[in-house]
């Protein structure tokens, strides 16, 4: 079930990206008065199509949904008749095939400010960016940083989620920030600024970034009380019901749930013999904690979550909204944000200055898709947008097979006066396949490295 709801959101997911950008190269297209023989969602066998007439556009939905494309009228791709060579896409003036074919990337840009900006108007709930225990010897530590400051901005951006705090910060390092401002206030509302110092060698690696940060949510001391209890789960197995407090393991007395954590951690495979009390009435129970790697260590797990009473959940959360037209800036300022920070850490990557580590292949991105069509529609939207971002990015670099490929020969078309010629160009073209296979190849690999880790 996991997988099919993964595969679902993921093809939903691309189909609608890449519907998108070939309706940017169609639209276009069709307005420079080029004639367009089929419009396809997906690659391979046709699985339904759609002709008004036979002189009409083809719309055609295909079995492999990792792509799209738009078939136009074109003297290099086959013969072309007659009557259709004046729509025919070569014989268009330079400015019009330059326009044909930067409408798909600018199209996938468009789409991720309108669904950032739908976010923002929809508004999305998340915990407050209040700190909890700062580790010694963190970058975080360093600038000042004590539990209990609650985050307000980040570089003067507010950040009135964990989520969006925590975003900001990363973006700034991979940006090249080395001095990071950070505004916050404590418990009595006193505010103050801490610089996060950032050396080059931290920025390298989102995930290794965040470690070095050594940042946590707070979360205040809750009693060991099980809260919900997970299918097929050493917990169910047990008898562990939800309400029931935990009230000693091993003749050790429980005082808070992350005590009762580290000894269910420090148990992999091994009974515990535990006092439990349900409605009022003390139970012995002995339960099993399945054993489960974590890194490279072996910890134990019980599949139950703690009871957060309802006040409190309220208290740490935050809803954030913005009205229709104060959300047009904001999402076009956080699209441009995002693009810049794709386009440096690609450019960090090519140079050794970031870890190849940073791609994502499409195993990873299924997976983000199915996680965050899980947690609402507003994580979805705001999925689809980062790589809708990506999308148009990726497509706007030179490399010949991709759109700033074309556009980069259109380039030295108007300062040489003459289209590069076909044999050049399809050089070019075979020795970017190899190198886009060769990087989608190590995307996979990198991919499958995460599912066992």
């Amino acid at each position: 079930m996991d997988l099919l709801h993964t595969l679902f959101y993921f093809a939903i997911a691309i189909g609608i990206l890449v519907s998108f950008h070939e309706y940017g190269h169609f639209w276009v297209a069709r307005k420079a008065g080029v004639k367009v023989l089929r419009f396809s969602v997906g690659f391979g066998k046709v699985l339904w199509s759609y002709q008004k007439h036979p002189e009409a556009t083809e719309y055609v939905l295909s079995a492999i949904p990792l792509g799209g494309y738009v078939k136009m009228v074109d003297e290099r791709e086959g013969e072309v008749k007659k009557e259709d060579l004046p729509f025919a896409f070569n014989r268009q003036s330079l400015m019009a095939r330059t326009a044909i074919v930067s409408a798909g990337p600018i199209f996938n840009l468009l789409l991720a400010v309108a669904l950032f900006w739908s976010v923002l108007v929809i508004g999305e709930t998340g915990i407050k960016p209040i700190l909890g225990a700062v580790g010694q010897g963190t970058i975080a530590a360093t600038a000042g940083f004590v539990e209990g400051d609650q985050i307000i901005s980040v570089n003067d951006k507010q950040t009135p989620t964990w989520t969006e705090a925590m975003g900001s910060i990363v973006a700034s390092a991979l940006d090249g920030d080395q001095d990071i401002k950070v505004t916050v206030k404590n418990f009595d509302d006193q505010q103050n600024v801490r610089i996060l110092k950032i050396a080059e060698s931290d920025a390298q690696n989102p995930e290794a970034l965040y470690e070095h940060l050594g940042f946590k949510p707070w979360s205040p001391k809750l009693k060991p009380i099980i809260g919900k209890v997970l299918p097929d789960s050493a917990a169910l197995a047990a008898g562990l019901r939800q309400g029931d407090l935990i009230v000693s393991a091993d003749g050790i007395t429980m005082n808070d749930w992350m005590q009762w954590v580290d000894t269910v951690k420090n148990h992999p495979g091994v009974a515990i013999k535990i006092n439990i009390e349900r409605d009022g009435v003390l139970l012995p129970i002995t339960i099993t904690p399945k054993s489960v790697q974590a890194g490279q260590k072996t910890e134990g797990k019980i599949g139950a979550s703690v009871f957060v009473p309802e006040d409190l959940i309220k208290s740490l959360s935050v809803e954030y909204s913005l009205s229709p037209l104060a959300a047009i800036p904001v999402a076009l300022e956080t699209t441009w944000s995002y693009a810049s920070t794709t386009l440096k850490m690609m450019g960090k990557m090519l140079i050794g200055k970031a870890s190849v580590k940073n791609l994502s292949g499409p195993v990873s991105i299924a997976q983000y898709a199915g996680q965050s069509a899980t947690m609402g529609l507003t994580p979805f939207l705001k999925f689809m947008a980062l790589v809708s971002v990506s999308l148009g990015v990726l497509n706007l670099l030179p490399v010949p097979v991709l759109d700033g490929g074309h556009l980069l020969f259109f380039a030295l078309e108007a300062i040489k006066g003459r289209p590069v010629s076909e044999k050049i160009q399809s050089f070019f073209q075979q020795i970017s396949i190899a190198l886009l296979m060769s990087l989608m190849a190590l995307a996979m690999v990198l991919d499958i490295q995460r599912l066992f880790h």
